[in-house]
């Protein structure tokens, strides 16, 4: 059939249909709308005026229709890519796959956990009780002996890493070992059990006070000089354990002549000393030489296991252990005895994972011991499985638990819970540290006993991420204000930015989970410079180049590597990207950062604005949904400082930004009706800014009452000012119908298509034409594995005709109303040549041919329509940049066309 019969002459009268082949609200088929496609009355007899007037008219007309078709092509473009130009796309997939990867971030809501506040290192969580000194352990120890009491329980129930043996021996041939890990890893108790070790077998071991802390403000030149003089009245053969705060500005770490000094002085005295430092830039040179060593951290499982069979047997009543000094510690759930100790120090101690046999993976059976070249003195250490082997007078070996089978059953259900899906979740830490093992060990204990109820327990295993992230914020930039060193060596002013990096990352790890490692890290170094400039506004931060420590970013966070898919400019490439070990890390450190740490909230705000303003989805989007979540903890200032600036803001990134912020908070039921109130006010009321703002957050869904609220208040932005926001509104529309209450948007569409007012028209006629235009990834949040979210790379209109049958005469009705108004038919048959031509793919694999199936025929079903088909397929066919073949031509037709309602000629013309 000939261009302009499908352009301009009226379609013949419609046939008999089925019921259920067309929704009763469509317009009737067998023509498109009357003002669109009427005709000039026919000419006057005897009047040449009159055929002239009526020509002129038609003339008209035409031009009129083209202004009208260019205003509706207009109409169609994509509303995100105002900023890039016209033709550019916008990623719509990826900010999708983004904003869906930072919900499931930050999905895990955690419960507040109490503080004792007249005592920072300690915190309670129900009734019990762990320290917290790993980030304070190395301002707060100071000179002094370290108790034979503690020593001897190290002995008793330290758990070795793996490597032990590797540490001792260099500890032993060098004398000087700087042992290095991240706070909180078993570094210092580790270094504990190395000296008691080393010392009891050297010089010192007749001596009491063989193992000393040396003040960590003094520095290896000062320690060198005390040990060669024997200032302090120190014997041969003692141990010396510093831990330096190199982390503090105006500190000048030790070079590699310190510590041959240091360990040529130990040698003359036959003694011994290790130093603990946390891997970083500054530590990172006293690592890799001859010295350093990495400490290991625990193995989760072994040091759950070991922690736990201890507290049963102390709740249980072993004998042994119902009044010994060296037993076990306190029963208040994990305060170490020694206040002095690290948090990993004392009770808290690591698993060998190469040397630690367990018959019973779930800690029910005792460990052996390999000790090497230690037996000689036929002398074995116990794993902290409750003293059933001791060292040196412990507990005697007979010695065992009152009521073994009942503690065996007690291990058991133990374990059972351990593996309990719901208390894995509440714990959120994909591996425990010592002092998080003994706590949620006093948890598992407690509740086996009946002293800790079932919600307590999953309480106080939410409250360990909260632990960690308190640990890590609290009194960082307390060094800023300490004295510089007291070596006699002039102090270099480190400055914020090395001080403030480790925290920076842990807060764009939070927000950026799961975005590939060099994006967090950028963000990582903008937010250093911000708090930097607040913390001292009167200095430019110096920003060093070459001093990044990946792995050392990744251990002080508690982080992970992995490869995955990173979106680049619309498709997916392999990329590093980064997560915390544990589900509950990213909202705890937000949650401590919001609600404790007020000051910092002006420079988060800042740096929060810069990522709105990425180019990148995986960082836009990301951040967005961190916005939204800290909003929740302080909706004032959220909506005063992040909101409302970025949704009238004058580029769309922004205002998406804005309106991503809001669903996040919409997500939850506290602040639903804020959030609702306040999209319902800009819909009506505000700028142009505000309403394009809302209409995204409308597009959600979850910004309005219901689906015809969130519908009227999209029709009202749409139709508003002649059209102006007709193109986010129709966006919107289209996003809706990924939601269960489609069959709702469908019907309000066919209802604005017979709206007399033209606006109502545009946008249903928009959204319809947009509908098979978008792929289902760029506007669904499901993951794959649902009917649609298989279907990610399918327009939309034949993911749901494929997937939602019920609603394919609704879609076919709409689409030909679409197909047959004069202002919207180009494009709509643009959409159906791009529908027509998804049914394979270039390598002739099926692709949508499902949802084509479903379509034609109900959009073919009369004469006319099969017409039309017949002549879209013959233009595709002559295309001379993409010629359809013959066979898919045919292919398609067969979809359309049932085999009794096919003519020959037809037949013949497409193949």
């Amino acid at each position: 059939m000939a261009d302009e019969a499908v352009a301009e002459h009226p379609a013949e009268p419609a046939a008999p249909k089925a019921k259920d082949a067309r929704s009763p609200e469509a317009p009737p088929r067998g023509g498109a709308r009357g003002d669109d496609n009427a005709k000039a009355a026919p000419d006057a007899p005897g009047s040449s005026d009159a055929s002239d007037s009526a020509d002129a008219e038609a003339a008209e007309r035409e031009k009129e229709r083209e202004r009208a078709a260019d205003r509706f092509k207009d109409r169609t473009r994509d509303p995100l890519a105002e900023e890039q130009g016209e033709e550019e796309p916008t990623d719509a997939a990826a900010a999708t796959r983004a904003r869906q990867s930072g919900q499931k971030l930050l999905a895990s809501s955690r419960d507040l956990v109490s503080f004792d506040r007249s005592d920072v290192g300690q915190v309670h969580i129900n009734n019990i009780s762990v320290g917290l000194d790993a980030r304070r352990s190395g301002l707060s120890m100071r000179d002094g002996p370290v108790p034979e009491e503690d020593l001897l329980r190290i002995r008793r129930t330290h758990i070795e890493p793996e490597g032990y043996v590797r540490l001792r021996r260099a500890l032993e041939a060098r004398r000087l070992l700087v042992l290095g890990g991240a706070p909180g890893t078993g570094r210092a108790s580790t270094a504990l059990a190395l000296l008691e070790e080393v010392t009891r077998d050297g010089e010192g071991g007749r001596n009491s006070e063989r193992v000393r802390r040396v003040d960590p403000e003094r520095g290896i030149r000062e320690l060198a000089g005390k040990v060669v003089a024997g200032e302090g009245g120190h014997p041969r053969g003692t141990g010396y354990l510093l831990e330096p705060a190199l982390d503090r500005p105006g500190t000048l770490p030790p070079d590699g002549m310190d510590l041959d000094q240091l360990a040529s002085a130990l040698a003359e005295q036959g003694s011994y000393a290790v130093v603990v430092v946390s891997v970083g830039s500054a530590a990172n040179p006293l690592l890799a030489g001859r010295y350093g060593a990495i400490c290991p951290p625990a193995p989760t499982r072994e040091l759950v296991a070991v922690r736990l069979r201890q507290r049963l047997e102390e709740e249980h009543g072993d004998p042994a252990r119902g009044g010994g000094g060296g037993g076990g510690g306190a029963r208040d759930g994990g305060r170490a005895p020694n206040r002095h100790a690290d948090r990993d120090g004392g009770r808290d101690r690591d698993a060998d994972r190469n040397r630690v046999r367990h018959t019973d993976p779930n800690g029910g059976q005792h460990a052996d011991r390999d000790r090497g070249a230690d037996q000689d003195e036929g002398r074995t250490r116990d794993a902290g499985h409750g003293g059933d082997r001791t060292r040196d007078g412990g507990q005697d070996q007979d010695r065992r638990p009152v009521d073994d089978g009942s503690l065996s059953r007690l291990l058991e259900r133990a374990a059972e819970f351990r593996e309990d899906p719901e208390v894995t979740e509440a714990v959120g830490l994909d591996d425990l540290r010592p002092a998080e093992a003994e706590l949620f060990a006093s948890l598992l204990a407690g509740h086996l006993l009946g002293s800790v109820g079932r919600e307590e327990l999953l309480s106080g295993c939410r409250g360990l991420a909260a632990v960690q992230a308190y640990e890590w914020f609290a009194g960082v930039d307390r060094a800023l204000a300490a004295p510089p060193p007291g070596d006699g060596r002039a102090p270099v002013r480190s400055g914020t930015a090395a001080l403030f990096h480790p925290v920076a990352f842990r807060i764009a790890l939070a927000v950026l989970g799961g975005a590939s490692h060099s994006a967090v890290s950028a963000a990582a170094h903008l937010l250093t410079w911000e708090l930097s400039v607040q913390s001292d506004p009167d200095s430019t931060p110096a920003r060093p180049l070459f001093c990044d420590d990946p792995e050392s970013d990744l251990a002080l966070s508690r982080a992970r590597p992995a490869d995955g898919a990173v979106d680049v400019a619309g498709a997916e490439v392999t990329g590093r990207l980064i997560f915390y070990r544990g589900a509950a890390l990213p909202a705890a450190v937000l949650a401590e950062l919001w609600d404790r740490h007020f000051p910092v909230r002006a420079p988060v705000v800042r740096w929060l604005r810069l990522l709105a303003d990425d180019p990148r989805p995986q960082v836009s989007m990301r951040a967005a949904v961190a916005a939204g979540e800290l909003a929740v903890r302080d909706f004032e200032h959220g909506y005063a400082e992040l909101v409302r600036p970025l949704a009238d803001a004058p580029t769309p990134r922004r205002r998406v930004f804005a309106a991503t912020a809001l669903d996040q908070a919409a997500g939850h039921a506290s602040h639903r009706r804020a959030v609702r109130k306040v999209v319902e006010d800009w819909s009506r009321h505000g700028t142009p800014a505000l309403r394009w703002t809302a209409a995204m957050a409308l597009g959600y869904g979850r910004s309005a009452d219901s689906m015809d609220d969130t519908l009227d208040a999209l029709a009202r932005i749409g139709v508003r000012d002649d059209g102006e926001q007709l193109a986010v509104a129709s966006l919107n529309v289209v996003r809706l119908l990924t939601l269960p209450e489609c069959a709702t948007v469908l019907r309000r569409l066919a209802d604005w298509t017979g709206h007399r007012g033209e606006e109502y028209q545009d946008l249903a006629l928009v959204s319809i034409v947009r509908l098979a235009l978008t792929d289902v990834d760029e506007v669904l949040d499901d993951e794959p594995g649902t009917p649609l979210g298989d279907r990610g790379d399918w327009p939309l209109l034949l993911a749901l005709a494929a997937t939602r049958p019920e609603l394919t005469g609704k879609l076919a009705d709409l689409f030909w109303t679409a197909l047959n108004t004069a202002r919207s038919r180009d494009v709509a048959f643009d959409a159906l040549e791009t529908l027509l031509r998804s049914a394979s793919r270039k390598d002739g694999r099926e692709w949508t041919r499902e949802g084509l199936a479903a379509l034609l025929p109900a959009l073919t079903a009369e004469e006319h329509d099969r017409r039309r088909l017949d002549w879209l397929l013959q233009r595709m066919m002559r295309d001379q940049d993409r010629p359809l073949t013959e066979e898919r031509a045919r292919a398609l037709w067969r979809l359309a066309v049932p085999a009794r309602q096919r003519r020959s000629e037809e037949e013949e013309s497409h193949g």
